[in-house]
């Protein structure tokens, strides 16, 4: 016996509330993560964007720590490469006094569709990534 399901229903109404369009509007400027070479490029530059104890869930489903994330950063900076994406359906949502959740839609290379989660901090020091996953939608 086959259930017919209702997905009209499957999506979230996601609407950041106006006291945070700031905050989003902000963070929103720092996505997608390591892919703004205005906010820096260098190893130095992804450590101060990153919390101590950061990590993320990478599309394959595969936890990565920050030191390898930082690497691989260090390796794809480190000679001329293409980078072409778009960003949309950006939400924003408090977890806590200086913590926030942002999630968005990326597609990059024109084929690649992922769904974004960061969550970030704001510190001091200015911004900092504490946590990062991207789940793919649609691969080409």
């Amino acid at each position: 016996m086959l259930i017919a399901m209702d997905y009209s229903q499957m999506e979230p109404g996601l609407e950041t509330a106006p006291e945070l369009r700031q905050v989003l509007a902000e963070l929103s400027a720092r996505e997608p993560i390591f892919h703004r070479p205005e906010l820096g490029t260098s190893r130095a530059d992804f450590e101060r964007m990153t919390a101590d104890d950061f990590w993320e869930v990478g599309a394959s489903g595969r936890r990565y720590s920050r030191q390898l994330v930082l690497d691989e950063l260090k390796r794809r900076h480190s000679r001329p490469h293409e980078d072409v994406w778009e960003t949309r359906d950006f939400y924003c949502r408090r977890l806590g006094p200086e913590t926030y959740l942002l999630t968005y839609m990326l597609l990059q290379d024109r084929r690649r569709m992922t769904r974004r989660a960061t969550i970030w901090e704001r510190s001091d020091e200015g911004w900092k990534i504490v946590y990062h996953q991207g789940t793919i939608v649609q691969s080409a």
